[in-house]
């Protein structure tokens, strides 16, 4: 029998935990282009959001009515949750925020799914090929962990923000009792989870109507979350989601379903401040979010091509192989050794030093010498579905998040009676054990988010992220590329063409774009070029040249196959 929680003990101060941040801020304005689905946000005095329509709109009013960029990313993240069912969502597992401060600060938010106390390492058991039987730990309430997004959410906001709970919290309330028109995708992203969704009660009643299945263009209603999420705006804290009368309810439907989430498992859940990791390249200091995100792979690639001072080596199809090993040699060594710090020893000094990104950078020489690829351990399995939200407003804060079910519906069920749709947090960690992402009581599992925030000097002057599960990191790595590298001009490097590698000699990329670089990189090197994957990057920049921080502000968003 569960040991009941003392909710008279789970108070503000035990539910937010904080650790430290470190670094830069400070900026004045640009313009640019191409944001999501086609809709221009328009340029303003006080800011600029970058992310799905309804979630910019929320955004923009949230700096129209006098937040920060902190503020907005917030308000924008619980419209997102709302509005964006297939992707993300309040029961979401979890995410990563990057905070780039006016005042020569950088600090990262990590609310990430944690693994429940009744976790163990062989909860799911595996085929012969590593992956769970039954994709238990992808659909149904085994695959869900605690979520972390409202904790986050709140975290930032009252760390960074401005505006109290209640009023960034209004959008998304309002949406999920108006309702909205589902978009004609809903029918893709539903029949992804066939049959799945429709086995799970909540999830029936939660899209159907008078007994028949909602379809594109039908109002979609969530007046149950709209009830739950006005309960913790007038409350001014999210506290009861998680130790109150919410979090037992939600308990109480893990433990009716067969899941192994409790009560004490939601009262125990933290919020992070943490420390983003951080490296300097040829002026600009690029402040990414740490292990359990995405963001060290980002930087062990680039500090690689750092060492083989990158930039001067001559326009050749070499080249194009040199970031590409650098690439691939990151991601091994992402699937073999990375894992939640606070459970396993994560060499994360040893992979950011300039003595490692040396010895990488004399393989690749030595594999572009002899036409080959640097051998590398992989494991390419594919995952996607999540939201990012970049903001900047026109006193020069910045901020970057990242937020996910998982994949389509994440676990595929809900909560009954909350309209809360959960994640598959349980996904993310390696289901055979002994590995250093291995599932453990309490441990946070490796994701692809890679909310990111790049300063010159002390001033953050870009805010970027991506979409598009695996593929986030390397995403988010060509950009910085681009922009740092090769000095390409903002919306260019947004909106360039992307390739796609997870350690293995498989590349995702549309070949016409490479031009003379395929024929040497499939025939003579090995590579086998494949069908590009779909990647979003959502991304604002500041213009250092503006005189006056309130000139306006610009984005650029672009889905690249």
């Amino acid at each position: 029998m569960d040991t009941p929680v003392d909710h008279e003990k789970c108070d503000r101060r035990q539910f937010l935990a904080v650790t430290s941040g470190a670094l830069a801020g400070v900026a004045a304005t640009r313009t640019v282009a191409e944001p999501a689905r086609g809709s221009r946000p328009p340029a303003t005095n006080y800011g600029l959001v970058v992310s799905e329509p309804e979630a910019t709109l929320a955004g923009m009013e949230i700096l129209a009515a006098g937040g920060n960029a902190v503020d907005a990313v917030v308000a924008a993240a619980l419209v997102a949750c709302v509005v964006d069912i297939s992707k993300c969502g309040i029961g979401g597992y979890g995410g990563h925020m990057v905070i780039g401060l006016p005042y020569g600060k950088a600090t990262a938010i990590d609310f990430n799914s944690a693994a429940p106390a009744a976790a163990r390492p062989d909860i799911f058991p595996v085929d012969k090929n590593g992956y769970a039987q039954g994709n238990l730990n992808k659909r149904g309430w085994l695959a869900a962990g605690v979520p972390g997004t409202l904790a986050g959410l709140q975290l930032a906001l009252d760390n960074y923000g401005t505006l109290p709970l209640a009023r960034v919290m209004q959008p998304a309330i309002k949406l999920a009792r108006d309702g909205f028109p589902l978009p004609m995708s809903y029918t893709f992203w539903r029949d992804r989870s066939r049959p799945d969704v429709p086995r799970d009660a909540g999830s029936a009643r939660l899209f159907s109507r008078n007994g028949k299945p909602l379809k594109p263009g039908d109002v979609f209603q969530n007046l149950d979350l709209a009830d739950m999420l006005q309960q913790l705006a007038e409350n001014g804290s999210v506290e009861a989601f998680y130790c109150g009368e919410i979090g037992r309810r939600i308990a109480e439907a893990f433990q009716k379903n067969g899941g192994i989430v409790t009560a004490e498992d939601m009262a125990a859940y933290r919020a992070l401040e943490v420390k983003p990791l951080v490296l300097d390249w040829r002026g600009y200091t690029i402040a990414t979010a740490p292990v359990t995100a995405g963001g060290l792979t980002v930087l062990q690639a680039i500090a690689t091509l750092k060492a083989l001072e990158w930039e001067r080596m001559p326009e050749n199809p070499g080249r194009t192989q040199a970031w590409l090993e650098a690439l691939r040699m990151a991601w091994g060594d992402r699937l073999r050794l990375l894992g939640d710090p606070a459970h396993v020893d994560v060499p994360i000094e040893r992979l950011l030093s300039d003595q490692y990104a040396r010895q990488s950078a004399e393989k690749i020489r030595r594999a572009i010498a002899e036409r080959r690829p640097v051998p590398v351990e992989a494991d390419g399995r594919t995952d996607g579905g999540t939201m990012h939200v970049s903001a900047v407003d026109g006193r020069g804060t910045m901020a970057s998040v990242t937020l996910t079910h998982g994949n389509s519906f994440g676990a595929q069920v809900t909560v009954d009676g909350l309209g809360l749709i959960l994640g598959h947090g349980m996904s993310r960690f390696d289901p055979v054990p002994g590995r250093a992402n291995s599932i453990a009581p309490g441990k946070r599992p490796l994701n692809n988010m890679c909310p990111t925030i790049v300063l010159r000097g002390d001033r953050p002057v870009i805010a970027l992220g991506a979409t598009g599960g695996r593929t986030i990191p390397n995403a988010v790595f060509q950009v910085l590329m681009h922009v740092i590298g090769e000095r390409r001009g903002f919306e260019d490097a947004v909106t360039a063409r992307r390739l796609h590698t997870e350690g293995g000699l498989d590349i995702h990329a549309k070949t016409e774009w490479l031009e003379g670089d395929v024929d040497y990189l499939q025939k003579q090197v090995g590579y086998d070029f494949k069908r590009p994957r779909a990647t979003s990057v959502y991304a604002v920049q500041l213009d250092t040249t503006a005189e006056s921080r309130s000139a306006p502000l610009g984005a650029a968003s672009k889905q690249v196959n």
